[in-house]
């Protein structure tokens, strides 16, 4: 496997800085890529002197700031030039990095990629995609957030490039690719979605029409396109609703002695679905459109999450993506 280097913002979400940085040192196990850490170097420092490692695939980046959550984006982006996000930006768009991982602000990170690492030519908007849990295998769900108001000409493009990275990264010829719809039928929803049916029939996609949320797991596509703001609903329900139902399930199995002998005969096979519905091991999900990749990972993410991420970054940039999409569109 070709070595990569990859910078990633250790201030950035929930569990910042101790499971980001035992997220990286964790990655050196496999593998032969560079790390960069993003942020303040007195802490990381401190972070790191905890574990041995390779130090010399392992490298520092002081940045003195850090963009919060509650920001607003453009503002932050901005003024903190300074931040772990803004540097982290920088290193990609100066070559010094092949690809940033941050799960600090979804919409600073996304403001940063866009002015700072730059939209692919022809692309009207990066979109934000992610792979989500489904009967037969993954299904790639975008835009999940970063576009909440949408063209129908933009859903046409994350097809395109959903479908690039889909038969790439995930092996699978010709994906399927549909819309989520409230209906199946071509005249369901609204004036962007039926609008973009129209578009879709047109490609060289191998476009199979609505795609109804109810359908979305079951794998009827490969590919599913929707605007920001109906694709971010259907992940978050989803990850709430896997959450609190491995609750009932194990509040039910610990009900009574029976139940926990049960639940200590299916142990093997709860694990291994949980390990299926598990955001930590999808890592994060890439901004695809930009010339060079930028990955969003979880805001609550732990270090398998951050392992994850950075795979995740090895195989898009080891694939070419970034290129093949450039062909495509």
């Amino acid at each position: 496997m070709s070595k990569v280097k990859i910078a990633v913002d250790c201030m950035g979400g929930d569990n910042a800085p101790a499971e980001i940085v035992k997220g990286c040192i964790e990655t050196l196990k496999t593998g032969e890529d560079k790390l960069v850490l993003v942020g303040k170097s007195g802490i990381i420092d401190n972070e790191l002197s905890k574990y041995s490692y390779d130090k010399e695939r392992i490298e520092v980046v002081d940045a003195a700031e850090v963009i919060e959550n509650e920001e607003i984006p453009t503002v932050a982006i901005r003024r903190k030039k300074n931040s772990s996000m803004v540097v982290g930006l920088n290193l990609v768009k100066e070559g010094r990095a092949d690809a940033f991982i941050s799960a600090g602000n979804t919409g600073a990170l996304l403001t940063g990629a866009t002015v700072i690492v730059g939209r692919i030519k022809g692309v009207e908007r990066p979109c934000l995609a992610t792979l989500i849990p489904a009967e037969k295998g993954p299904a790639l769900l975008m835009d999940v957030g970063a576009n909440t108001d949408c063209k129908a000409s933009y859903i046409v493009q994350f097809a395109k490039m959903g479908s690039v990275y889909f038969e790439n990264v995930m092996g699978v010829e010709n994906p399927k690719v549909g819309i989520v719809n409230i209906g199946v039928e071509e005249e369901k929803g609204n004036l962007m979605t039926r609008e973009a049916y129209k578009l879709l029939k047109e490609t060289d996609l191998n476009f199979i029409g609505n795609a109804e949320a109810r359908d979305l797991m079951t794998h009827v596509a490969d590919v599913l396109v929707c605007d920001g703001f109906t694709g971010n609903i259907i992940l978050k329900f989803g990850e709430g609703f896997a959450m609190t139902i491995f609750r009932m399930v194990k509040k039910s199995l610990m009900s009574s002695l029976i139940s926990k002998l049960g639940a200590m005969l299916c142990i093997g096979s709860l694990k291994g679905l949980a390990k299926t519905m598990d955001y930590a091991e999808v890592g994060g999900a890439p901004f695809l459109g930009l010339t060079s990749l930028v990955v969003k990972a979880h805001g609550a993410s732990d270090a398998r999450a951050v392992v994850g991420a950075v795979e995740q970054c090895h195989s898009f940039i080891e694939k070419d993506i970034v290129n093949k999409i450039k062909e495509k569109l």
